[in-house]
């Protein structure tokens, strides 16, 4: 199994479409107990958490939030964790929105030091 997320600051890799996350988007993740949550902020969103679980090397979560144009939105979303060589963690995301149209996949991981 791959480390844990406790306490990692993780950011997109890739820009996704407006009023999503994107580069600038930092998020904290948390874990304890097969539990994983997450504050996350910048770019196009003000203000997002998510909450869900761990098996292995799976997470398994909901996500909801706020952008700056003050549109609310909410989906769901499984990642693969991923111990990359150089000690930091990936996620391999396959996500959908369910608040409206749309899903797709995105790669999110520890920025270099």
């Amino acid at each position: 199994m791959a480390r844990s997320l406790d306490g990692r600051v993780l950011s997109p890799v890739a820009d996704q479409a407006p009023g999503q996350v994107g580069t600038r988007t930092r998020f904290t993740y948390h874990e304890r107990d097969g539990r994983i949550w997450a504050e996350y902020a910048g770019g196009d969103v003000v203000r997002g958490h998510l909450v869900g679980t761990r098996t292995k090397d799976t997470l398994d979560f909901r996500y909801v939030q706020l952008t700056e144009d003050g549109t609310t939105s909410s989906g769901h979303c499984v990642s693969t964790v991923v111990d990359l060589a150089d000690g930091r963690v990936r996620l391999e995301e396959a996500w959908a929105w369910e608040s409206r149209e749309g899903g797709g996949t995105s790669v999110v991981e520890e920025p270099l030091s």
